[in-house]
């Protein structure tokens, strides 16, 4: 069925644009004057996706207030249709008008959703479908909603912890550059003229202030062509992605915060699954999607196929070394207990704890390690650059 772009009228006058699904424009006509709108002009769209992905805050805001009209009882057509018209945002308000039309033709909300492609995760359309089948859609969509808050925190954590490393390498990055390729020649330059013996350490400053500035078109942007190198042998080759995501794990101090971010993740979302009445061995296909790292991915593959194959949840993951033995010691509870998804939820809360208490000390290290870092960079360059003015001072004094 083609997409087609719109603009028509309503009888107040409001005039209304989106995108929708139709046989044709007789068809499209028809779709809009069920919502009281009359078709002005309509252009087919050959792409059915460009509906366009959703940013994960408006989806959350549009789960958010399903979930919330939903329990009070209002009645989802009448929700997707005030959405429709209220929302401030064109991607909301497309997306409204297409699953109006759909479910007003008998689909349900999941397979409304899963009938706009690259819009909703996979995730979330199984998790609605279940909590069609289940009677406990509100409840469902809640749960969704508080899932998806917390990976959008879990998110910006990650980013927090990359990017504050990385802007402290750039201001080291632009000192050492300044200091190479402005100061340190002119101070060096009269050091030589000085005359008499060069220190082996002046003589490494010396060339290495040469070397930066000859070579300094090679040097400087040389870090961002290795990492756009790995970059395209990652995406390229699935060898060399999997040896750059154990190096990632690997990383001193970052890599554990990564991988705690990651196992959250995983264990979030089969708490999610869990309680929503998804089968454990579907829900890690989810688990091992959202990790992102082929290794983790690939150690809960093997702990599926163990869990497949009659051992216990707790056994499955035991035997891959990757997780720690507290959280298999809190699912093993849980399964002993009959609780696992409170079992899950304490996973989650400790490594939330965790990872917050974590960046936060990464964070006050920082700072004094850069000035640490800096110091010792400048007092080897005056020790290098004052060590032969001192021997100068010191022979003229002699005489």
């Amino acid at each position: 069925m083609p997409l087609y772009r719109y603009r028509a009228i309503s009888d107040s006058g409001k005039i209304s644009r989106g995108k929708t699904n139709a046989l044709n424009e007789q068809d499209l006509a028809a779709q809009l004057e069920k919502t009281g709108l009359e078709l002005i002009r309509a252009q087919k769209i050959k792409n059915r996706a460009s509906l366009g992905k959703l940013a994960r805050r408006d989806l959350i805001e549009l789960l958010f207030q399903l979930a919330m009209l939903l329990r009070a009882g209002v009645p989802i057509l009448s929700i997707l249709a005030d959405l429709r018209d209220t929302t401030e945002v064109l991607k909301i308000r497309n997306l409204c008008t297409s699953l109006h039309e759909r479910i007003d033709s008998g689909s349900t909300l999941s397979q409304a959703l899963s009938a706009t492609p690259g819009i909703f995760p996979e995730l979330v359309i199984n998790l609605i479908r279940a909590g069609e089948a289940t009677g406990q859609l509100p409840d469902v969509l809640d749960e969704i909603v508080e899932s998806l808050k917390w990976q959008d925190e879990l998110l910006a954590k990650t980013r927090q912890i990359l990017v504050y490393p990385a802007f402290v390498a750039l201001v080291v990055g632009m000192v050492v550059i300044f200091l190479m390729t402005y100061l340190v020649p002119q101070i060096v330059g009269f050091v030589a003229n000085m005359g008499g013996t060069i220190p082996l350490q002046t003589r490494l400053l010396i060339s290495i202030s040469n070397a930066f500035v000859r070579y300094g078109w090679i040097i400087v942007p040389a870090p961002f062509f290795v990492f756009m190198l790995l970059a395209l042998l990652a995406k390229s080759s699935q060898q060399a992605r999997r040896m750059l995501h154990a190096a990632e794990l690997n990383l001193p101090y970052i890599g554990s915060i990564i991988k705690k971010i990651m196992l959250a993740r995983a264990s979030d979302t089969l708490g999610l699954t869990y309680r929503t009445g998804i089968p454990v061995l579907d829900g890690l296909v989810y688990c091992s999607n959202v990790t992102g790292n082929l290794v983790l991915k690939e150690a809960i593959e093997h702990a599926r196929t163990a869990i497949a194959n009659g051992a216990s949840i707790s056994r499955g993951f035991a035997d891959q070394k990757l997780f720690p033995a507290l959280i298999i010691r809190m699912i093993k509870t849980g399964e002993e207990t009959g609780d696992l998804t409170g079992a899950l939820k304490n996973i989650s809360y400790f490594y939330n704890r965790d990872i917050n208490e974590s960046i936060a000390r990464m964070q006050s290290l920082i700072e004094p390690s850069l000035t640490i870092l800096l110091g010792i960079m400048l007092g080897w360059i005056m020790t290098a650059v004052l060590g032969p003015i001192y021997d100068t001072v010191s022979r003229i004094r002699l005489t």
